[in-house]
Order: structure tokens, then C-alpha cells, then sequence
């Protein structure tokens, strides 16, 4: 008995385990995806990583005001489809993921993250960015997609250079 409730319990944290793998594979997808946002870029990929009901949200004085709320995955789409509109939005764009906390709980999860993006807009500006993310996460047939997306301001801070400079790297002679 003792040995079918030790494979029950190790097939359950095994489960566990690839639930949160697969949610942090879908948020690690969708900030690779966010990256690579530019004039023509195909959305398709990153709306297959959202369910069709998805919410996605500023939230917060600034986020709120600079993103508002999205609801449904042609919303979603539509915000998007601005950033891949000519002339591109971004030179450089980096989304950097920290602090991780995911929850599981059968077919619907929860994760938070904190966000750094150092962005280098078209005009030249460049700007280094902190978010607050709380995500809800739904599987469908199988696979983790976003259900709900929240982004809350920590803080913005406009940089003087690009991020991105021509000069060699100092190495060791």
C-alpha cells in the first residue's frame, strides 16, 4: 500500500513540475516573442500563446493610462498589431525575467515575475523599464496559455545612449 501511495505522490510533483516548466517555457515564449516585435512582424506565434478569452492589462496609474485592458484574443491582437505597424516601434527591445513565483493548481495556474526591459525606441531614445507581471495561466488541450496578463509600473527611467553601442569590447590584452 505504502508504495502505490509513494508512486501517486511522486506521479502528482512529477505532474507538478512539468505544469510549472511548461508555463515558464510560455512566458520565456512570450517575452522572446515580444523581443522580436518590428515592422511586419507575423503575430500568429504569440497569439497562439494566449487562450481565446485572454485579458491583457496595464494596470496601475501608468500602465493602466499607457496600455489599458484588452479582453478577447482579437483585442489582444489589435494592441499588438500597432508594434508591428511601419515605421518599427523598437531599434533593441530586451525583456528580462526575475523572481518567479508560479502556483498550479489542476488546469489553472497563477505566476508573478518582475520585469526589467531596456528598450531603444526608432527615435533613439532609450528608456530602462520595471514591471510587475501577474499572469493567469489555463490549460487547453493540453497546453498552458495566458488567460489573463497584468503588467504594473515599478518604475521608468528615459537613458541618454542607445543601448546598443558600436565600440569593441574591452577585453584583456
Amino acid at each position: 500500500m505504502a508504495t502505490r501511495e509513494t508512486v501517486a505522490s511522486l506521479s502528482k510533483r512529477l505532474k507538478t513540475f512539468e505544469d510549472e516548466h511548461a508555463i515558464r517555457r510560455c512566458m520565456n515564449r512570450y517575452m522572446y516573442l515580444c523581443d522580436q516585435l518590428d515592422a511586419g512582424f507575423e503575430l500568429n506565434d504569440l497569439m497562439r500563446l494566449f487562450t481565446d478569452d485572454a485579458v491583457w492589462e496595464g494596470r496601475g496609474s501608468r500602465y493602466g493610462k499607457t496600455f489599458g485592458c484588452h479582453t478577447g484574443a482579437d483585442a489582444i491582437q489589435a494592441m499588438f498589431t500597432k508594434y508591428t505597424l511601419p515605421p518599427a516601434h523598437f531599434e533593441t527591445n530586451v525583456h528580462f525575467l526575475t523572481s518567479e513565483l508560479i502556483e498550479v493548481q489542476d488546469d489553472e495556474a497563477t505566476g508573478g515575475w518582475v520585469l526589467l526591459q531596456t528598450s531603444t525606441f526608432s527615435s533613439g531614445r532609450s528608456q530602462l523599464s520595471s514591471a510587475r507581471l501577474n499572469v493567469r495561466f489555463r490549460c487547453e488541450q493540453g497546453e498552458w496559455r495566458i488567460s489573463h496578463f497584468q503588467t504594473e509600473s515599478l518604475f521608468n527611467r528615459p537613458v541618454t545612449t542607445p543601448w546598443d553601442q558600436p565600440a569593441d569590447l574591452p577585453v584583456p590584452e
